[in-house]
């Protein structure tokens, strides 16, 4: 008897659905034939979904089965193909008669008593299953909260393989478990950190204003102890609030690699900040098959990079091309594989290796040469991809007492991002540019015009400092910013002089 179940398998964050053939036939010896380019965990199937049949009560088939995952092209590596082949087992050897098959997807891993286990992208295939149709998703107990995010199809938890069938026969109701997107979306949309928390540093978060209403990157260079940290950590908190889509589209990232346990929803602006030890696969993503990297999780959010130079340079230089097209794909022999990672990057480091250089509390003991070496482990090429260069000098004791007044505080900045923000929508209502740091060549051209005197400006700040085209065009840019936070139709004289500010940093302490 032939019997089909719906399932799906991943592909990156992407989940694709499949079919889990069943067939049994008669013969002299018991045989399992599994077959559909299974990998080790999905081939170990047959194993536990024997036991897991036995100790669940049933009786395991004495005649030849054959089980094909269909597509036979695409490879399966989850041990969530476990529930839809023990129900097929089932249904194929008439233990268990059910008229759900068509409407239900399924998927769960089975431990040998025939208890459930949580398996990871739940998500995006709650998300696949909704667009396809299906009118429900049986998923594992633990990972039914997570699958409710998603409207429009039933959840059904189920905590061990009789109950799926029970269910499935129609003896055994089980309500679904109800949507509660909306409501986690409410609840975790809330920042803990405040900018108002930073003592001092109010041109520094001047600067971290201009960041956040145009999407630019930014790179802070300081002496150790002077805020970086603080400054980036709280950056999140004053960018517009997710969208719904984007928490899911984010979320979806997460899922797929299993951090979704204790927050089912990602409502909050991620923020990731790797060790400088991380690898090439463990920042932009990889193995095999391909699995995202930080640069994905911090999608719809901030990557910060701490102690910059101590990374390694080949690693830095993956992040070129993210950093331009807001996607990463990760080629392997068999298959392609494209991730988001459209974040905005927050870059830290010290002016030398013992961090004291231009220091007046300090002395510095690094020689021209130690610093050289030090600042040339960044590319000039990277350093054109971030946008605005500030220093982070040392905060004045008065500045941080008691007594002192507080601060500019996120609220005060998230106000000025979102009159910035926006104007950039009503400009780009008709293109994909979502925000200035987006803007091509074509787009600067139309909206950061100058006058004569702002031409001879820019001029004479190219020759200066030796900055590039890439450079031009991100003074423009971040100028185009600017003028939108004072509200102002055109970029004015001020407006150059203030983003040609943000560009000089690192031409002044590349000079030893």
């Amino acid at each position: 008897m032939l019997v089909r179940i719906k399932t799906f398998s991943l592909l990156g964050i992407d989940a694709v659905p499949v079919d889990v053939e069943v067939d049994v036939s008669p013969s002299a010896q018991q045989k399992t034939i599994l077959v559909g380019l299974p990998e080790a965990a999905v081939r170990e199937s047959t194993h536990r979904v024997s036991r897991a049949i036995i100790n669940s009560g049933y009786v395991e088939t004495t005649m030849n089965m054959i089980i094909n995952l269909a597509p036979a092209d695409l490879p399966k590596h989850a041990a969530s193909f476990d529930l839809p082949i023990s129900i097929g087992e089932l249904c194929a050897t008439r233990q268990l008669k059910s008229a759900l098959l068509d409407d239900y997807a399924m998927i769960g891993e089975l431990a040998l008593d025939g208890s459930m286990r949580p398996v990871k992208g739940v998500l995006p295939i709650a998300l696949a299953a909704a667009r396809l149709g299906f009118r429900g998703l049986l998923v594992p107990q633990e990972n039914a909260k997570e699958a409710a995010v998603v409207d429009d199809i039933d959840i059904i938890p189920v905590t061990c393989l009789s109950q799926a069938a029970g269910f499935l026969n129609e003896t055994l109701p089980i309500e679904s478990h109800p949507s509660i997107g909306l409501q986690l979306f409410e609840e975790h949309s809330v920042y803990e950190s405040d900018y108002a928390d930073v003592r001092g540093q109010e041109t520094a978060k001047r600067a971290i204003t201009v960041a956040a209403a145009g999407g630019h990157n930014v790179l802070m260079i300081g002496p150790p102890g002077t805020g970086k940290t603080m400054l980036a950590k709280r950056f999140s908190s004053v960018l517009p609030k997710m969208e719904l889509a984007e928490a899911l589209e984010t979320t979806r990232v997460f899922s797929v690699l299993g951090y979704t346990k204790d927050t089912p929803l990602i409502a909050t602006r991620p923020f990731r900040e790797p060790h400088h030890t991380i690898s090439e696969a463990g920042l932009v993503g990889g193995s095999s098959p391909p699995l995202p990297g930080e640069i994905s999780l911090a999608h719809n959010g901030v990557l910060f990079l701490d102690e910059l130079p101590e990374f390694n340079r080949r690693t830095l230089e993956v992040l070129r091309q993210p950093l331009e097209d807001g996607t990463v794909t990760i080629s392997r022999a068999t298959r392609t594989s494209t991730f988001p990672a459209n974040f905005i990057l927050i870059a830290a480091l010290n002016p030398c290796p013992c961090g004291y250089r231009n220091d007046p509390r300090r002395e510095c003991h690094c020689n021209p040469i130690q610093i050289q070496r030090y600042m040339s482990k960044i590319s000039g090429p990277l350093l054109d991809r971030i946008d605005i260069h500030i220093e982070v000098p040392p905060v004045d004791y008065n500045e941080l007492s008691q007594a002192a007044a507080a601060g500019t505080s996120s609220a005060q900045i998230h106000e000025q991002v979102l009159t910035a923000r926006t104007i950039q929508s009503q400009r780009f209502v008709q293109s994909k540019v979502r925000y200035n740091a987006d803007m091509g060549h074509r787009q600067i051209q139309q909206h950061c015009r100058i006058d004569r005197e702002g031409h001879q400006i820019l001029k004479n700040a190219m020759n200066d400092y030796g900055l590039s085209a890439r450079a031009h065009d991100k003074i423009l840019r971040i100028a185009r910013t600017i003028a939108d936070l004072e509200s102002s139709e055109n970029i004015q004289t001020h407006h150059l002089f203030e983003a040609i500010g943000y560009r000089t940093l690192d031409r002044k302490l590349w000079t030893a």
